[in-house]
């Protein structure tokens, strides 16, 4: 639809204008009385001249290119430091002697180190009896199936805000301080188990999230853990 307006009778349409002008870009270096003496409307409600609209225009532009590249070295830091935290993470977790060294490095640099990360825990499904004298948190893959089985269903990570019954077998006692969690299925060795992460905040962990963190975390628990295993975890 033309939302220009009608023309009077012999004078050009604003549509006529602006083509014009596009056309001859050098009008008003060739008529500079004329650019000084345009005046346009402001916000404030006074007119200002064309410079002076064009000064704060680039004035308006340098600050939002201000903002923007303020805003991309503030991401790139974060990332700096989610990198440098997750290498510890990781590095400390090779650095495990022992299964309940890696569970214990894990979830406490975890809280410690990840901000919105109040509470983490990892649980095998397995015959404690089998365990030998390891302080790892081990439940039946029943127990496990009867508590969060519809959470293991799609063998995918999940986030979100947790039934109480599920806080309260992945977290125990903290249950009613977490408002929204992720969790991610882990397989180490012929063992499976769960890793879990909780938030204070309702908001942070919503069900549109991507795991590719915990996904990372996993891989190296699958990977670190079985290893672990072989002395005091005979099967």
């Amino acid at each position: 639809m033309d939302t220009a307006k009608p023309k009077e009778d012999g004078l050009p349409s604003e549509d006529d204008v602006a083509r014009y002008l596009r056309n001859h870009p050098g009008f008003f270096l060739q008529n500079e009385d004329i650019l000084a003496e345009l005046k346009l409307a402001h916000h404030s409600g006074k007119a200002v001249s064309l410079l002076e609209r064009q000064v704060e225009v680039l004035r308006e532009r340098n600050m939002d290119m201000r903002s923007r590249m303020s805003n991309l070295l503030d991401n790139a830091q974060h990332n700096d430091v989610i990198f440098e935290r997750s290498k510890a993470l990781i590095l400390g977790m090779l650095e495990a002697r022992r299964p309940e060294e890696l569970s214990n490095t894990l979830c406490r640099r975890l809280v410690n180190d990840f901000d919105m990360i109040d509470y983490a825990s990892l649980t095998l499904f397995g015959d404690p009896s089998k365990m030998g004298n390891a302080q790892l948190r081990v439940v039946s893959p029943e127990t496990a199936q009867q508590h969060i089985g519809s959470l293991l269903r799609g063998g995918k990570g999940v986030c979100g805000v947790l039934r109480g019954e599920e806080l309260s077998f992945l977290f125990g006692k903290h249950a009613d301080h977490i408002g929204s969690a992720a969790l991610i299925p882990i397989k180490p060795g012929n063992i499976d188990g769960v890793l879990a992460i909780a938030s204070k905040d309702p908001q942070h962990f919503k069900s549109s999230m991507g795991t590719l963190f915990l996904d990372y975390i996993a891989e190296v628990i699958n990977r670190v853990l079985p290893k672990l295993m072989r002395g005091p975890f005979i099967s």
